[in-house]
């Protein structure tokens, strides 16, 4: 319990704590950005590390120059397209045929894989960009379309546009108006309305799949 406490306390208050690991590693706060991201998208197993918030949270620092943009830039898609590189080759080697009483099978949210998956094989090799925007979902879609033998030349021009498109959008979204006072005074706001936003497509998703099988019932 104190874990999901602390979690959620870093999430809504990651401003202030991206101050800390500022002024504590400087120059390394980047490879711990690197570390969050690539962990979030690459190990199946940490699908609740912050993301969209962490991309606006640090484009709003870029924007005061705490960071360098353009290196910002390139930290995130880097540990995007390679934490999304790692996922694929994980979910290709071991497939989802994981025990559910085994230990790997009790770290993974079982629910949340079957949910990507289902995402999966309805939308293709789209899905791998549109779930860049959409928590928990887009940690395990990689591994689902390696499980799946998604071709892997495939899957990664996927990968490699969705990086692009989230990191890009994100970020700049912080760079351009984190700093504005109203949204800095409100920051807590700002990053529940952008993880609203962020699961908004799984959410359409769900009410269409709803309506498509109450339309399939009545025929």
């Amino acid at each position: 319990m104190d874990i999901i406490q602390g979690l959620i306390s870093f999430i809504l208050h990651i401003d202030e704590h991206l101050v800390e690991i500022i002024d504590i590693f400087g120059g390394w706060s980047y490879a711990i950005l690197f570390l969050i991201v690539f962990v979030e998208t690459g190990v199946v197993i940490f699908p609740f590390l912050p993301g969209d918030s962490l991309l606006f949270a640090s484009g709003a620092f870029a924007a005061v120059e705490a960071f360098h943009f353009p290196l910002l830039l390139i930290v995130f898609f880097t540990a995007a397209v390679i934490g999304d590189t790692v996922n694929y080759h994980i979910g290709k080697k071991i497939g989802t045929s994981i025990p559910t009483n085994s230990w790997l099978g009790k770290m993974i949210n079982q629910e949340k894989m079957e949910k990507a998956e289902a995402f999966f094989n309805k939308h293709g090799g789209k899905t791998i960009v549109i779930a860049r925007f959409m928590p928990f979902v887009r940690t395990f879609v990689p591994f689902v379309a390696g499980a799946s033998r998604m071709n892997y030349r495939y899957f990664f021009i996927y990968n490699v546009v969705g990086a692009i498109v989230w990191v890009g959008i994100c970020t700049t979204l912080g760079y351009l108006f984190g700093n504005i006072p109203i949204i800095k005074e409100n920051f807590s706001t700002v990053i529940l309305l952008i993880i609203f936003l962020s699961v908004l497509p799984a959410i359409f998703a769900f009410i269409k799949n709803k309506l498509d099988f109450r339309v399939g019932q009545k025929r």
